[in-house]
């Protein structure tokens, strides 16, 4: 063997034991029986013509109109909490303008069975304007009917009367909890504010996160360059009194933006991952002219400032992911649609049937045809891993699960395919899940075994450290999960 050969070898010899080497240092992702959308790079090692795709909503219906007169054109900060086969909507009524905590504003509630008819039920807890056939839940008790953000507590044992909680309030009151046995009656389940010292000018919320085993609270915050933008803090507990310090969430790479509302909630079909439907606020927008500002008759200091919506994510801790920085969803064609606090994302996205979820916008804001409009997803349909015309090829890190199927939410043309191939940490396929061994998976399903010439079992694997390699053309995954 000449010398330039033997060199070779060695150099081969390297890089093999580099390769094995540089796996088994690896970390090894353990995702159990998880669902896992394809919302960021968490589970991505490599990439070859396959890209992260944001998916466009489609837009529904107009689901309710602020039309009761103690409600009007500066209502919002809304709540959607699907509570079984009911839909509860909550939210600040406000006929005119004026200083937030106003002893004007209420807090309003409705409910549906479908998601699309709302009613406004005459519950006769206050008198209104004359009336106690009016549907508020919260009234003279400035300035808690601003910001009124409820949610239905998930920590297991909780007692049945304190099922709903809710928190509320501003810079000059502090945060106050609230707790309700039905969802309508509520009181202050607090002497006083349970955090303070911070502007919580927007819509703080809530929720018990049963990954990180505590209550998780976000709100407005100022930070950045000279703390000038609308940000997001956040802080926890385990038992809704007593929170840590908080902290300033983190916004990875991204550039500062105005955040005006983040509406953060662990995602139903995912919960170790929360989705932020997040307003993000443009002052001084001006994308209208004056005649048309007269022409729609919109308050002049509401003319100016325009929104859209973004889309955040977060494993838990102090971290949002942007891994997109266009708007999720752009202000429609209409004049209405590009006035100050308008596209005000719902606060809640609930599942619609057996394949699509819905979320909620607040639209013509400061107008008299103030209303919310509903937008439908796909299930886990954010985003994707999503293939063209031409072969592509997605790795990812080493992982471990359980159960012995693997399951996808997917969808293909008439002449696109995914095929799947299972690989040991170095990256060789494991027999009898090799990729010619793959049954062609082609079709548009919510959820699909993966199979392999009759094979689907792959509970010889379950604990293992493996790898996962998609191919694919024409096509998009939303989600996988193993499952028993």
């Amino acid at each position: 063997m000449d010398k330039v050969s033997r060199f070779l070898m060695l150099v081969i010899l390297f890089v093999s034991q580099f390769k094995t080497i540089y796996s088994q240092n690896q970390e090894v992702l353990d995702i159990g029986n998880r669902r896992e959308i394809f919302i960021d790079y968490y589970l991505i090692e490599k990439l070859s013509n396959v890209s992260l795709k944001m998916n466009t909503p489609y837009p529904g219906e107009c689901v309710l109109k602020f039309d009761k007169p103690w409600e009007g054109k500066y209502s919002g900060y809304v709540t959607l909490i699907k509570d079984g086969e009911l839909f509860r909507l909550y939210y600040r009524g406000l006929p005119t303008s004026g200083k937030d905590g106003s002893n004007i504003e209420v807090t309003c509630y409705a409910e549906s069975t479908d998601g699309v008819n709302f009613v406004k039920p005459n519950l006769g807890i206050y008198n209104i304007m004359g009336t106690n056939d009016n549907n508020v839940i919260l009234a003279n008790d400035p300035p808690f009917s601003h910001n009124f953000a409820p949610f239905i507590d998930t920590k297991p044992g909780i007692p049945s009367k304190e099922k709903y909680k809710a928190i509320a309030g501003t810079s000059e009151s502090g945060l106050y909890s609230f707790v309700s046995e039905d969802g309508i009656h509520w009181h202050k389940s607090s002497n006083g504010p349970i955090l303070k010292g911070y502007e919580f000018d927007s819509q703080n919320v809530a929720f018990w996160s049963e990954v990180e085993n505590k209550y998780v609270l976000y709100f407005r915050t100022w930070n950045g360059p000279n703390n000038q933008f609308r940000w997001i803090s956040r802080t926890t507990s385990k038992d809704f009194i007593h929170w840590d310090s908080p902290i300033t969430m983190d916004k990875g790479d991204a550039p500062w933006e105005h955040i005006y509302t983040n509406q953060t909630i662990p995602y139903f079909r995912a919960p170790h991952i929360y989705i932020s439907l997040c307003a993000r606020f443009v002052p001084d927008c001006n994308a209208l002219s004056e005649e048309e500002i007269h022409s729609i008759n919109v308050e002049n200091k509401y003319a100016h400032d325009c929104s859209d919506v973004i889309l955040m994510t977060s494993r838990g801790g102090n971290l949002y992911n942007r891994t997109f920085l266009e708007a999720f969803l752009k202000p429609e064609i209409g004049l209405e649609n590009w006035v100050s606090r308008t596209n005000y994302p719902v606060r809640g996205i609930v599942q619609i049937n057996d394949s699509e979820m819905a979320f909620y916008i607040q639209k013509h804001y400061a107008l008299p045809t103030a209303h919310i409009k509903r937008y439908i997803l796909r299930l886990d349909g954010f985003s994707s891993l999503s293939a063209g015309s031409e072969e592509g090829h997605v790795y990812t890190k080493p992982i471990k699960f359980s159960g012995k199927n693997l399951y996808l939410n997917f969808a293909t043309s008439a002449v696109g395919y995914i095929q799947i191939e299972i690989q040991d940490i170095n990256g060789n396929s494991i027999p009898p899940f090799s990729l010619d061994n793959f049954i062609t998976l082609k079709g548009n399903r919510i959820e699909k075994i993966a199979e392999w010439k009759g094979v689907s079992d792959l509970g010889s694997l379950e604990g293992k450290p493996i790898k996962i390699h998609f191919k694919m053309k024409d096509a998009e995954i939303y989600s996988i999960k193993f499952n028993r």
